[in-house]
């Protein structure tokens, strides 16, 4: 942190060509794909000003349509258009030794259990689902073409490229990709996106709305992309209340209407909102891959790979194969009787007993070691139930498959899409809802009670 505070002196006297002096350099938490720090500086005026530095992970290649001029070119260009987004002082590659962006620290808060339950935000967030929609509206109405390099992304082909890219069948994901293919909207023009509109990259303070963050996804393509993705069922952080957790799609759609958009009709909407959960279900196999490949040793991207079948499920709720049901925890009141001629605690009672130890001691004054301790704390809990359960589920996932004439996942994976099994469409689906609930049972068993 000594040495990146240097880097950031030296960087912002060159900037504001004045003496400044970085008084604190602090890890913050959050972000799979980048760190983000909170520094402050006291310029030579003795004045005090917060920043945000957004910095790729170490170890992380940034993709080729990544393109950090670009993400801050369109930050630069909403703020003038009259979006709220922090001022941005400085971008680079090399500056600081990765690719970064220096910026404005806006105060209010991202967390979305804090923003959608705290009373701090009670006055806020009847307003809030409004006031988005005339954000996205304002964002749709910046002419992609200001903006040299703008990536183009074709949605659906994007989502297939990705499935296809893993080689690792998945039947609840054939039959969401299978419905978007068959129930694609004719096209609308091409606008500016900023492709990760959602709860957990704005900044709420207690009167509302004070930013939009995370423009590394910024793309041209189809506008109704961020009013989907912003009412995915992932983001609403168990609320019933389609956007974001904070209201109803009608007040969402007055917003982007009065903003100047045309707001989608209900199944176009619905078609996008799908799109959403297929294409988080594949973000999340994405970061988990950059785990399993040896690349990054995180316990967060580790464990994103078992929210997969949390959206494979929420795909089977949204076509209408699954209802929403109570599974009582495996863990929960669960007797362990000794196993001679060991002593007690028994092995699960010491994983009981780690558990704790992480989710309420570790990084009590640490933020970001705070928040990998819980993660970490939640994957021995997988581990437990997967270690409890699997003997029972491979059996049972092997009969249902032999059931319907398949010897594997991706056999059922190639009958989906070839339609040979069309005629059997409500046993297929049947069985690919008992494996996501098999699959949730071990990952996240209060899932399965979420309405969609």
């Amino acid at each position: 942190m000594t040495e990146l505070a240097g880097v950031l002196t030296s960087r912002l006297q060159a900037l504001w060509g004045t003496a400044v002096e970085v008084t604190a350099v602090r890890p913050l938490p959050g972000g799979a794909s980048r760190e983000s720090w909170d520094v402050r500086v006291r310029t030579e005026g003795g004045t005090e000003r917060r920043l945000i530095l957004l910095r790729d992970a170490g170890g992380r290649i940034r993709p080729p349509a990544r393109n950090i001029a670009v993400e801050a070119a369109a930050m630069t260009t909403a703020r003038a258009a009259g979006v709220p987004v922090a001022e941005l002082y400085d971008h680079g590659e090399g500056a600081l030794g990765r690719a970064y962006l220096l910026m404005e620290r806006l105060d209010g808060e991202t967390i979305p259990r804090r923003l959608l339950r705290d009373d701090a935000y009670a006055a806020a967030r009847p307003g809030l689902a409004r006031r988005l929609g005339e954000v996205l509206a304002r964002i749709h109405q910046i002419d992609p073409d200001r903006l040299p390099g703008l990536p183009y992304v074709d949605a659906l082909g994007q989502l297939t490229e990705l499935y296809q890219g893993f080689a690792e069948p998945r039947p609840a994901l054939e039959i969401g990709l299978r419905w978007l293919r068959q129930h694609q909207p004719p096209p609308v023009a091409d606008t500016l996106v900023h492709g990760d509109f959602r709860t957990g990259n704005l900044m709420v303070g207690a009167d509302g709305l004070r930013g939009v963050l995370d423009w590394e996804l910024t793309h041209r393509g189809d506008p109704r992309q961020d009013l989907g993705w912003l009412c995915t069922k992932a983001w609403r952080f168990g609320s019933a209340s389609p956007v974001g957790g904070f209201g109803p799609r009608a007040d969402l759609m007055a917003g982007y209407a009065a903003g100047g958009g045309t707001p989608p009709d209900e199944e176009t909407q619905r078609w996008w909102e799908l799109y959403g959960t297929v294409r988080w279900a594949l973000l999340c196999r994405g970061q988990a891959e950059r785990y399993l490949s040896g690349a990054e040793p995180s316990v967060e991207l580790a464990v994103l790979g078992r929210r997969v079948c949390e959206q494979e499920y929420d795909i089977l709720l949204a076509l209408g194969h699954a209802t929403p049901l109570t599974v009582k925890d495996p863990l929960e009141d669960r007797e362990y009787p000794p196993v001679r001629p060991h002593d007690r605690p028994s092995g699960p009672e010491l994983l009981r007993a780690v558990r704790d130890f992480l989710a309420t001691e570790v990084g009590v004054t640490d933020p970001v070691l705070k928040f990998h301790a819980r993660v970490a704390a939640n994957a021995l809990r997988i581990a437990e139930r997967e270690a409890l359960l699997a003997a029972g589920h491979e059996p049972a996932h092997r009969k249902r498959l032999a059931a319907l004439g398949c010897h594997d996942d991706a056999e059922l994976c190639a009958r989906i899409r070839d339609g040979s099994l069309d005629h059997r469409f409500e046993d297929v689906a049947e069985a690919v809802t008992a494996a996501a609930v098999d699959k949730l049972t071990v990952a996240n068993p209060a899932h399965l009670a979420l309405h969609p």
